[in-house]
């Protein structure tokens, strides 16, 4: 099980969280159309193309001329997954009053990345945000046809990759649970059976799609998983209660759009422009990246920045990257340790090619890779590799009563990362280099030798008394967090990325 959860990690980490459902969304249009062509839809192939190529022509469109006006690089496979969003809200017809209705909802939600913007940072789902606001005119209104029983055989394996992808499964889980709950309660006083009433909110209504496409987009979620977890709850239950308020009544868009008001105050508000300073080798594979915020950012020690890479020659990645922050959240620098070994991506490319001076975006704060508030509580950093980068934040920012054994796993002691910071922090670091090199001598050697549960208890005999935090590619991470079960670890944090 492990193995294949492994090799999962690995395959869908070959793409950005927007590659991946820019391709299941894509993937599901085509379904729609054979789907319509064996008679599963009813809207005529004419209309559903015409309907497609209005939907991303409009949006590519006037989010380009939009950036333009506001003088900034537009993100293409941001609008189109707009584009195809609204293709499954609206209904595809000829009637020039809908049309009318489905181009204006395309240019109002491209203008909302704008206008409903606070310091360059779009406060709600651009697709949401369109739907709702043409809905109020009158010309047509959202109805979210993609909640057909026809589409789940290729919906929820859709929705379930990118929910796993972007490690939102816990939060669509609570989503799901609360939504389908009301409508279940619901449609029972209504007389239906019990299976009718659990079958319509899955099935017949946007539950799956709405939570695997929209309430997941990273931009307008709040940082922590608690607070996902706590809003995915609220949000579920302005999605089911049915309430009308004169001209307003309930609907998915509605819902997410006070969603995502809520998220806007938990979270880093705006967008966070960085100055590139600078950049040091950390190891031969790797180096460390130094930038100057325009303002204070908020993070906690262990969290994540992703930066927006414009460049051109974009690989199939896109130019969107998550990177773990090595800065304590006081330094008047942020800085990122990347892995530059083996083939470079055209993000990496583009950073090493950043010259002093040059300027980024960040577009989003996140993570809950945390260490316990209370600084009494002992744990355990494991790092294998480049997976070092999130416990140097850490370290730097933890004080010098807490309690902290670093176990780094690397290939030999020319891999062993910011070993000064390793030092000066104070902790008891353990060093197990796959070459049998010797460690410098501040570190502990734990030999060559594989870690599994019963070398890790003969390491850190208190291994099962502290929090075990575990970083590293998807395998390494899988392997530690068995070995640190196996040797009586109660609580495990992992931390896992597969390239980028």
């Amino acid at each position: 099980m492990n193995a294949v959860k492994s090799r999962l990690d690995t395959w869908l980490g070959r793409f950005t969280m927007y590659r991946l459902v820019l391709w299941v969304l894509g993937i599901l249009a085509a379904y729609s159309l054979v789907l319509n062509a064996l008679g599963w839809l009813t809207f005529g192939i004419p209309q559903m193309l015409v309907h497609l190529a209005v939907c991303l022509g409009v949006t590519y469109a006037s989010n380009r001329l939009l950036a333009l006006l506001f003088r900034t690089t537009p993100h293409s496979e941001s609008s189109l997954i707009t584009g195809l969003l609204l293709y499954f809200l609206f209904w595809p017809t000829f009637a020039p009053t809908d049309m009318a209705g489905v181009a204006l909802a395309c240019v109002l939600a491209s203008a909302s990345k704008y206008a409903l913007a606070f310091r360059g940072r779009h406060i709600f789902n651009p697709a949401a945000a369109g739907a709702f606001l043409t809905g109020l005119t009158g010309l047509n209104i959202a109805t979210w046809w993609a909640a057909t029983p026809a589409m789940l055989w290729l919906l929820v394996p859709g929705v379930l990759a990118v929910l796993y992808r972007t490690r939102k499964i816990a939060m669509a889980t609570v989503f799901t649970v609360v939504s389908t709950g009301i409508i279940f309660v619901e449609l029972m006083g209504r007389g239906m059976t019990a299976g009718q009433s659990l079958w319509q909110p899955l099935a017949q209504r946007p539950v799956l799609f709405f939570v695997g496409f929209m309430l997941s987009e990273p931009l307008t979620l709040p940082p922590r998983r608690w607070q996902q977890l706590a809003l995915a709850a609220l949000v579920g239950v302005v999605f089911a209660v049915p309430y009308n308020f004169g001209f307003v009544a309930n609907s998915p868009e509605l819902a997410l759009l006070l969603g995502n008001l809520l998220a806007f105050f938990f979270g880093q508000r705006g967008a966070v422009h960085l100055t590139y300073k600078g950049s040091r080798p950390l190891t031969p594979g790797s180096r460390e990246f130094r930038f100057e915020p325009d303002r204070p950012v908020r993070f906690a020690a262990g969290q994540y920045m992703e930066l927006n890479l414009p460049h051109r020659k974009s690989d199939g990645k896109g130019r969107r990257r998550v990177f773990s922050i090595t800065s304590a959240p006081s330094a008047p620098e942020v800085t990122f340790g990347v892995g530059t070994a083996g083939p470079l991506s055209s993000a990496k490319q583009a950073l090493l090619a950043l010259q002093p001076g040059d300027k980024v975006s960040a577009t989003s704060v996140g993570g809950d890779f945390l260490l316990p508030n209370d600084a009494g509580r002992p744990v355990l950093l494991i790092a294998a590799g480049i997976g070092i980068t999130p416990f140097l934040s850490h370290l730097a920012a933890s004080g010098p009563g807490r309690d902290v054994v670093v176990l780094y796993l690397a290939k030999g002691r020319d891999e062993l990362a910011s070993c000064d910071a390793l030092e000066a922090s104070g902790a008891r670091v353990i060093a197990r280099l796959a070459d049998g090199s010797t460690p410098p001598a501040f570190m502990h050697d734990a030999g060559p030798s594989r870690i599994d549960g019963t070398r890790l208890k003969e390491l850190v005999p208190d291994v099962s008394g502290r929090d075990v935090y575990i970083s590293g590619s998807p395998a390494s991470v899988e392997s530690l967090r068995a070995a640190a079960r196996s040797a009586g670890a109660r609580r495990v944090h992992i931390d896992s990325f597969a390239g980028y």
